[in-house]
């Protein structure tokens, strides 16, 4: 393999992973922005959410495209390929958060009414900035290549699965002992569990990390979270 050859092959295992780093940042600030929209009632910040999915589509789709071509011009083993298989993967799980975000943007905006106010809003916050800092986490694991963090991510997530199972018993106990709540707390419903998901993502992610970095599962894994290197 020649020096140009060798210095565009790095080039374009670089560029995966720049891009992959900038997908990243713009999911999280998708699902920062899209819990922010839903708590202040910010409709310009939830459309503004709902727009810039769009760019997280654009990102991965031009993951893949360059991870293809990768693939079959140069034919890459052991750790690169692992590198550029990863590559695509975390994009997916992070295109499906900006898609999740865009729907928590969207339910802000129909309760952007003061009559769909809730009492568990300041819950769904907390629950949002859990979710969101687990996602920068595991995005800095991903850049670092820093195993540690994404075991830790990895071992967290049952942390986003409680508040989430908290939140839906208190929305429930509002519903019940008021029916004006139902509309808001259903909403509320949604959105959290369209956070719990985007905290699913973040553990495929950790998942992926780890392989990309030792070619193995992480030690001891159990949960069916597999499917995202199928």
């Amino acid at each position: 393999m020649s020096e140009h050859t060798v210095k565009a092959y790095d080039e374009e295992l670089a560029f995966l992973s720049a891009e992959t780093a900038r997908m990243g940042r713009l999911a999280v600030a998708q699902v920062r922005d899209a819990v922010k929209a839903v708590v202040s009632g910010d409709t310009a910040l939830g459309e503004r959410v709902i727009d810039g999915d769009a760019e997280l589509d654009l990102a991965e789709a031009g993951i893949e495209q360059a991870a293809v071509k990768l693939i079959a011009l140069r034919q890459p083993v052991s750790v690169d390929l692992r590198d550029v298989i990863s590559a695509m993967k975390i994009a997916g799980n992070l295109e499906r958060c900006g898609d999740l975000g865009k729907n928590i943007a969207k339910r802000a905006l129909v309760m952007s009414g003061a009559k769909l106010r809730s009492p568990a809003t300041g819950s769904v916050e907390r629950m949002g900035q859990l979710v969101v800092a687990r996602l920068g986490q595991v995005m800095e694991a991903s850049r670092d290549k820093n195993i540690e963090l994404a075991a830790q991510v990895w071992r967290r997530d049952e942390e986003i699965d409680q508040q989430y199972d908290a939140l839906f018993r208190e929305l429930l106990t509002f519903m019940m002992g008021d029916p004006v709540t139902i509309t808001a707390s259903t909403h509320l419903l949604f959105i959290a569990k369209n956070l719990e998901r985007i905290g699913d993502h973040a553990t495929n992610i950790a998942e992926l990390v780890h392989y990309q970095i030792t070619g193995d599962p992480i030690p001891g894994a159990t949960r069916p979270k597999w499917d995202a290197l199928q």
